[in-house]
């Protein structure tokens, strides 16, 4: 039997996109997920919340000139809806809001646009979003911008983010004051009274689940009846901000999954994007899908879906960048460069002949000092792991103006490469050796730890019994 087409229903305040496996039901013009139909769930989001605090992109900003990082949040909300592809096999929706100057200092000073497609076939859909400020237009701050989804928490019991990082999780009910305490910061809460006696005595925090960009490609939730995973995947590091060590937040209680595309979190006002009022910018975030599975055996380990999950990961990885997006402003495969080489690096205390830099971190940022991709805001970065020899592939670059720079494992310091590099359309750069010369002033003498950016071999001590995460004591990273 053929598969159904996807099929698009507008309707006065809502738009549905159903291809027979799940329907997504959007408000129109805002842009919201309202509901989320999948495997005999009428909707996997939190019915019990308004419709516009359920499936939402969100950012916080400020004036110009501000201090600290606490802006003004914005939950967008679109006013104009369109359709851009509607056929058998894709359906792709715009909702859109457009700056009015009228609105100076209430506003973002932004034109945005989201995007949301659907698939024939596919167990999921995709959303991406494209954010623009005019040269004319007056100067800002962006604090944070992301994608949230808050799920039923009738349904949605076990998180997971990693192997080692999944757990059965409190309920958004059991942070409520009279049922827990709060600790050194209001994200932090001691679980005095909650309403599962398994969790009494833990402490909840949302941080104790960030992640590295470079390590966050999935996470999300199981429902276990029936058995239905929720899972965010973010296929590409492209369009997120500070480089792949740059640490943000997954999923946590709520239950809410994040796909957070630029924070401020660990590192300050130093990320702050700020725009100058003679400043013009574009930038593309996404796509990111959203997963769907269940488990056809009824007698099946629901836990089983996370590991879908991870194999569903690896296919949107292999399959980027997407061809499917219809935004001009989305650059198709054929559209980019890609950019190879060999990083070797020149210590003559350790070797008299130049080393393989194996397993080098090698990226191409935004022009900028060494390490400057660290604090890089605005722009795209594209980020690869070296080969024990020392080779290195870059694909699928947009075109522009980028330095190439390098971190190796065991070696402190870093590399940056001084001309600039420009990829075209299309157009493979080979840059031959390049050579790292590590800083010293002689031989080394002692040394703790290794220089490789993690804690690993660094022995995290369990914290005081009064104040633990379960999943964190005797917890197999331990040292690191």
């Amino acid at each position: 039997m053929p598969s159904q087409g996807v099929k698009l229903y507008v309707q006065d305040k809502h738009v549905v996109l159903d291809n027979g496996i799940l329907q997504v039901t959007i408000s129109n013009p805002d842009g919201i997920v309202t509901a989320i139909q999948y495997n005999g769930i009428d909707n996997l989001l939190a019915v019990e919340n308004q419709e516009a605090d359920r499936g939402y992109w969100d950012l916080v900003w400020n004036l110009a000139g501000s201090k600290g990082t606490k802006g003004k949040f914005d939950r967008i909300e679109a006013t104009s809806f369109e359709v851009i592809v509607e056929n058998e096999d894709q359906v792709e929706l715009s909702f859109s809001r457009t700056w009015d100057p009228s609105l100076e200092g209430k506003i973002v000073p932004l034109n945005i646009e989201k995007r949301f497609i659907m698939l024939r076939n596919s167990s999921g859909f995709y959303t991406y979003a494209i954010y623009e400020h005019l040269k004319e237009w007056p100067a800002f701050n962006l604090d944070r911008f992301r994608v949230a989804f808050k799920l039923r928490k009738d349904k949605f019991h076990y998180m997971a983010m990693a192997d080692n990082r999944q757990r059965y999780m409190p309920l958004p009910d059991d942070r409520l004051p009279y049922r827990s305490q709060t600790l050194a910061y209001p994200e932090a809460v001691l679980l005095v009274d909650p309403m599962e006696t398994e969790f009494r005595g833990e402490v909840d925090d949302k941080y104790q689940y960030s992640c590295e960009n470079k390590d966050n490609r999935v996470h999300g939730w199981i429902c276990n009846d029936p058995p239905v995973g929720f899972w965010q995947i973010t296929p590409s590091d492209e369009f997120r901000s500070a480089g792949p060590h740059k640490q943000n937040l997954t999923s946590h209680v709520g239950p809410t999954t994040l796909a957070v595309m630029h924070s401020v979190h660990y590192s300050g006002e130093d990320l702050i994007l700020k725009f100058g009022s003679n400043e013009a910018w574009k930038k593309v975030f996404g796509p990111i899908f959203i997963y769907l599975n269940s488990l056809s055996d009824a007698g099946g380990n629901p836990r089983s879906l996370w590991e879908d999950a991870k194999q569903q990961m690896r296919i949107e990885v292999q399959d980027w960048p997407y061809t499917f997006p219809a935004s001009q402003d989305f650059p198709q495969s054929h559209q980019r460069g890609n950019v190879s080489g060999r990083l070797l690096v020149k210590d003559r205390y350790v070797c008299k002949d130049d080393i393989p830099a194996n397993g080098a971190y090698v990226g191409l940022a935004p022009p900028g000092d060494v390490g400057s991709w660290q604090s890089e805001v605005k722009g795209y970065q594209f980020w690869t792991r070296a080969d024990e020899d020392g080779y290195f592939c870059i694909n699928n670059i947009w075109t522009g103006d980028y330095n190439l720079y390098a971190w190796v494992p065991g070696f402190i310091g870093d590399y940056k490469y001084d001309v600039i590099i420009t990829p075209s359309a299309g157009y493979d750069i080979y840059m031959g050796d390049l050579v790292y010369e590590p800083p010293r002033d002689g031989p080394t003498l002692w040394e703790i730890g290794v220089p490789d950016r993690t804690a690993a071999e660094f022995y995290v001590p369990d914290p005081s019994p009064m104040f633990v995460n379960r999943l964190y004591v005797n917890h197999p990273d331990s040292w690191g």
